[in-house]
């Protein structure tokens, strides 16, 4: 089997050799993978991600040139929380020269590296991706983009480029904490999808009972499914039925949390004097409910008019400041966790 030629980049003649294929099927596939067998596709996958290999359509006209476009990778088109940070990155690129093209990873990493391949592909201004958690292939290509790179909605050490967000765990570990000092001592945690930033939340929250000397691990009820708020509904069932002395839930996000208020109306269970209810994001329902919800408010717009900023600053010229800004978040205490009053 021919392999990579020596020297410079891999081109599509090389996936084509090491996938099996014709160059017309990998490119086909690249451009619409739904015109290929899952077979080919895999095949071809694999080779992409062994050589490196980054489709480059433009690469003799656009050598030394770049697009006026701002590459966005989100998780979720459907999730609110990214539907606040896409306010802020539109209303900060508005009235620029600069326009913005969307991609959703759906939460899968091996998604999020064949969009960076890509939006790489046709030479982006900048691109700003959420998380810090993308797969090695995935970072040594934000490393090798040669454009500036914003990292947003968490927190790490060590950025590609910039990163704006907030810690996670630090979140999970306040409102944990709060739950201990309102008087609550057996503390479930609700968590869906389980995606990094839920574990980081669910880090918070073992770290602040270990801490307060009542961590229970029997009290963690999670799952892969996607959030809702019945799904939300269904955990605080499930964890109740098997630990029905549990007095407060931390949920993971928001959606979860509306269902564990509406499961506990339905047992007659009162809030806050029987359990108590905690959610993270603080979208608006968690205030117009009844009883109010106690959540952490994330400053989600700010995130995406942060990370624009970040980006078009580099764009002219200019050293940001800082290249890791911690925009932390905010407690909002309300009536379901207000046991001691």
């Amino acid at each position: 089997m021919r392999t990579r030629r020596k020297g410079g980049r891999p081109t599509i003649a090389d996936v084509a050799a090491r996938a099996g294929v014709s160059t017309i099927t990998v490119s086909r596939a690249l451009r619409d993978p739904a015109r290929v067998s899952q077979e080919l596709r895999d095949q071809i996958d694999e080779a992409v991600r062994a050589l490196d290999y980054v489709p480059d359509q433009h690469a003799r006209a656009l050598a030394s040139a770049r697009t006026n476009v701002i590459g966005v990778i989100i998780p979720s088109l459907t999730n609110n929380v990214f539907a606040d940070v896409l306010r802020g990155i539109y209303d900060s690129i508005a009235q620029s020269p600069y326009q913005v093209q969307l991609g959703n990873s759906r939460y899968s990493p091996i998604e999020e590296e064949r969009l960076l391949g890509i939006f790489l592909s046709q030479r982006p201004a900048a691109l700003i991706v959420s998380g810090v958690d993308q797969t090695e292939r995935g970072r040594a290509l934000l490393k090798s983009a040669g454009c500036p790179i914003v990292q947003i909605m968490d927190l790490s050490n060590d950025p590609v480029d910039m990163m704006v967000g907030f810690s996670h765990k630090a979140g999970g570990h306040l409102i944990t904490s709060h739950l201990v000092a309102a008087g609550y001592r057996r503390i479930g945690f609700l968590g869906a999808r389980m995606d990094p930033r839920t574990q980081r939340r669910l880090e918070g929250y073992r770290a602040a009972l270990i801490d307060a000397d009542l961590y229970d691990p029997r009290r963690i009820t999670t799952t892969p499914a996607s959030s809702s708020v019945s799904l939300g509904r269904d955990l605080l069932r499930d964890l109740l039925a098997r630990m029905p002395d549990t007095d407060a839930v931390f949920c993971n996000n928001d959606d979860l949390a509306l269902g564990a208020l509406f499961e506990c109306q339905r047992a007659a269970l009162a809030i806050p004097a029987s359990i108590g209810i905690a959610g993270f994001n603080d979208l608006e329902m968690m205030e117009a409910a009844y009883p109010s919800l106690t959540s952490i408010r994330t400053p989600r717009y700010e995130i995406g008019q942060r990370a624009v900023q970040m980006a078009r600053a580099a764009l002219s010229g200019q050293q940001p400041e800082q290249t890791r800004i911690d925009v932390g978040f905010e407690l909002k205490i309300r009536t379901s966790t207000m046991r001691n009053a």
